[in-house]
């Protein structure tokens, strides 16, 4: 995971087990980077290297960065015959070495948006591509407003920081094109995504929204995260599944600078 997430803990093998959509969902958007036999790709924000691994499969040569030493550590050993490389995608040390950057549901976790803009531009070569989907405007727009009400009652006027943003296409693409990436396509679109089983919103909000409840008292913890999963239960609850009120912003950059 990114940078602004590395305070949070993240538990590879819950990750692998309850939340493998974050990949399979991503596949189209590696039909969309088509990678070359040869060509040298920068996975940013890889976490366990799943997508690492299905660009290697084309044979391109892909390197999987994270700052998270948990899915940097699961990732290497994952694919161990593939590169990764722990370290926080704003001060990643590349220069004009990639052909093309891809990321899948990580920059929305990079809150300094426009340091990571720079080096995926300082990182690619020139015409090098990024290619990339993130969280947009109105993501998860349900579960954070029951986390903020869950939220006000236990911590009143100081609630833990969000540590995502989700920007419009035009936020996102002026962030780019400030550092000479060009924007040739975006998309932002509704994406509602189900959850496995009976448990699948509480196993969602412990793996990515944890921080609002870890500064609680231990004997409130639990009785927070009920709270929210209750709240969320006639909104994001249908027929005996959960989903997920997910918004994708999906885009497609060249330097050009």
């Amino acid at each position: 995971m990114p940078e602004s997430a590395k305070s949070t803990t993240w538990d590879p093998e819950r990750y692998e087990a309850q939340h493998s959509f974050v990949w399979q969902l991503a596949e189209g958007l590696i039909d969309e980077l088509d990678p070359q036999p040869g060509e040298r790709i920068l996975d940013l924000g890889c976490g366990p290297g799943h997508l690492t691994a299905k660009i290697a499969e084309r044979h391109a040569i892909p390197v999987g960065l994270d700052s998270s030493p948990e899915m940097i550590g699961q990732a290497r050993q994952n694919y161990p015959d593939l590169q990764f490389m722990l370290e926080d995608a704003a001060r990643m040390p590349f220069q004009n070495e990639f052909d093309a950057v891809f990321s899948n549901a990580a920059l929305h976790w990079m809150l300094d948006a426009s340091g990571v803009a720079q080096a995926i531009a300082r990182a690619l070569r020139p015409n090098g591509r990024l290619i990339a989907e993130l969280g947009g405007k109105g993501n998860i727009h349900a579960i954070e407003r029951a986390l903020d009400s869950v939220a006000a009652g236990y911590y009143g006027d100081t609630p833990p920081p969000r540590r995502t943003f989700y920007p419009s296409i035009a936020e996102y693409a002026g962030i780019l094109e400030s550092h000479g990436l060009e924007v040739r396509q975006a998309r932002l679109f509704a994406r509602p995504t189900p959850l496995d089983g009976e448990n699948g919103m509480e196993n969602w909000l412990r793996q990515f929204k944890w921080f609002y409840f870890e500064p609680l008292p231990a004997g409130k913890r639990e009785a927070a995260l009920r709270e929210t999963v209750e709240a969320l239960r006639p909104v994001l609850y249908r027929d005996g599944k959960w989903s997920a009120d997910y918004r994708r912003l999906r885009l497609a950059a060249v330097k050009t600078a």
